[in-house]
């Protein structure tokens, strides 16, 4: 081997150590001391993800099947109830009640969607949509109402003045199941 090839008699080929790399002397934030935490280096800070924006634009609250909740809830933009629920909801957005779901109590929301059943008093200030398999008995405030053939409506039912959030013109009642049509014009018999 030709001299100067790095290798050498003391371990190596030719007598020479093997040539290693310089060494940087440790800085001082690169000790680790023991209870004394490290703070994060300023590139992985910079690479922190943002936050998902469903993360922060929808707090949603989903009550499970098999689950049972009770008492007030408030302040969520979306209550999803697939167990039972009785409370107070107030400062909620929208609810939606699966199949298997069953509220209980007062609800004073923007928009409903009801496929399983709702006891109690329901203030819809914009759109009340009561599914096929959907039953509501209650005293019932709407902006507008969709009701499915085969979806139940029973109680006293209130038509909301457009930008109203409590109830004024027109007042009614239903005795049994409205299958399908609205509360203004239901389905007549043939």
């Amino acid at each position: 081997m030709p001299p100067g090839s790095g290798f050498g008699s003391a371990g190596g080929v030719g007598g020479r150590a093997p040539v290693m790399p310089p060494q940087q002397p440790a800085r001082p934030s690169d000790v680790v001391r023991p209870g004394i935490e490290r703070p994060p280096a300023p590139s992985a800070v910079a690479a922190a993800p943002a936050p998902r924006p469903s993360e922060t634009e929808h707090r949603t609250l989903i009550v499970g099947r098999e689950i049972g909740l009770s008492g007030e809830i408030t302040s969520c933009d979306r209550l999803v109830v697939e167990g039972s629920v009785e409370a107070n909801l107030a400062n909620c957005r929208e609810i939606d009640i699966a199949e298997s779901g069953l509220f209980k109590g007062t609800a004073s929301i923007d928009d409903a969607e009801i496929r399983g059943r709702f006891e109690g008093t329901l203030i819809a200030r914009q759109h009340l949509h009561i599914r096929s398999t959907g039953k509501v008995t209650a005293t019932v405030s709407y902006a507008e109402v969709e009701i499915e053939p085969g979806g139940q409506l029973s109680g006293t039912v209130q038509v909301l003045s457009p930008g109203s959030t409590t109830s004024s013109t027109g007042s009614g009642s239903t005795g049994g199941g409205n299958t399908g049509g609205s509360a203004e014009s239901p389905r007549l018999p043939r």
